[in-house]
């Protein structure tokens, strides 16, 4: 999705989203890697983002030079915005006074007009919010979700004024999203749905849009594109940010599920597209993902209800030298990857291996016993621990007891 928008003359475009440019008539005069932690881009993130109340002399001095020991901290600011005025003018602005000091308070010169995109994804929401007619008012917040392209200053995220607009930016996202979503449901245009729950899922990561999309493949028929995506996320937020998929994932999935139609098949062929590649697997446990992986444990206390079948459930944690769950980086992920291995290498065929997040697994060991669960560790540990390595694996046992035996 993009604004689509054209440039006008004379008007100074600002972006904010997702990163910092100013751009004069076709040509940038700020945001480019060099120029974008400079200080003349940290005076014109703070002056073009409150052109009308203005930014206090002190707030300003504090920004620009923060702790640093300087003689004369106001000739330094004057000095500043002295260099900042040529620099405006050299790149083809009109020559007026940009920056004004009125009662200790600097403000942007109105003579030159701002197109700030935060500014403007601000009116459009609050546009929406008067508008009567359902079209109007999702015209107004699909423009709005188009300008809102990443987090509000994402590389001044340390400094305080920023946080807290990004963080507040990023509220208002997550509202205009839902409130365009309701409106295209009732509206039954999922296609339009899908392309914002994709937008929305690659400009905001980690917060869920995911669950628009595949609520609108779902009401399009379009299944198999809703398994993949379902499947894909799952994979992105366990294996990258140790994430399990939300409530609302699971939910889609069983709504999912519940659309599946097949056509009539007799019953070995469909026993066969069930099984799958499963009698070619070689030995070891069966690796499955976080839903598959509840589904089994659901399964199993079921049939122990009949069975009288002993089960444990294992989690598995790699630690350091220390002791302690080790929390990212690269050898943490290389360190996961031969614990999985070791894992399958130690198991039998018919226990089940998730990757529950970073450095960590879940083991379902099926019809076994205590002593049989410390003969699996000892097993992980000699395929796991290697020469002198100081690393380890932390592990932790549960009996899976079922509904009856707790009673």
């Amino acid at each position: 999705m993009s604004t689509g928008e054209t440039e006008r003359d004379n008007v100074l475009y600002v972006r904010t989203f997702g990163e910092f440019s100013i751009r004069w008539n076709g040509s940038l005069i700020a945001g480019t890697a060099r120029s974008g932690e400079s200080q003349f881009a940290y005076l014109m993130q703070i002056l073009l983002h409150n052109p009308v109340k203005g930014v206090a002399r002190n707030q300003l001095e504090d920004l620009l030079f923060g702790d640093r020991d300087i003689g004369n901290v106001h000739h330094a600011m004057q000095s500043v915005i002295y260099n900042a005025k040529k620099k405006l003018k050299k790149s083809g602005l009109p020559d007026v006074n940009y920056i004004e000091l009125k009662k200790g308070i600097f403000y942007w010169n109105q003579e030159v007009p701002i197109a700030e995109d935060a500014a403007e994804f601000e009116r459009l929401i609050a546009e929406a919010g008067r508008r009567e007619d359902p079209e109007e008012k999702l015209e107004s917040y699909l423009k709005a979700c188009d300008y809102y392209r990443g987090e509000f200053l994402p590389a001044q995220a340390g400094v305080i004024w920023a946080a807290q607009e990004a963080r507040r930016y990023r509220g208002m996202f997550c509202s205009c999203v839902e409130r365009t979503v309701e409106l295209l449901r009732e509206k039954q245009d999922y296609f339009q749905m899908e392309r914002l729950g994709i937008y929305a899922a690659g400009t905001s990561p980690l917060s869920d849009w995911e669950t628009v999309t595949m609520e609108a493949l779902v009401a399009m028929g379009r299944l198999d594109d809703a398994r993949k995506l379902y499947d894909d996320t799952v994979e992105f937020y366990m294996q990258e940010q140790g994430l399990r998929p939300s409530r609302k994932m699971m939910e889609m999935m069983e709504k999912l599920g519940t659309q599946m139609k097949h056509r009539y098949e007799v019953l070995d062929a469909i026993q066969s597209d069930l099984s799958g590649d499963c009698e070619k697997e070689d030995g070891g446990g069966y690796v499955c993902t976080y839903p598959v992986f509840q589904g089994i444990y659901h399964m199993v206390r079921r049939i122990m209800e009949r069975g009288g079948q002993s089960v444990y459930l294992m989690l598995c944690t790699v630690v350091d030298s220390r002791g302690n769950p080790m929390k990212d980086g690269p050898m943490l992920e290389e360190l996961s990857e031969r614990l999985g291995e070791a894992i399958c290498q130690s198991v039998r065929h018919s226990d089940a291996i998730n990757r529950y997040g970073k450095g960590q697994y879940l083991v379902l060991l099926i019809n076994t016993t205590r002593e049989n669960c410390e003969i699996v560790q000892r097993r992980i540990n000699y395929h796991f621990i290697v020469g002198r390595q100081r690393t380890g694996v932390q592990y932790y046992v549960n009996s899976v007891i079922c509904e009856q035996e707790k009673r």
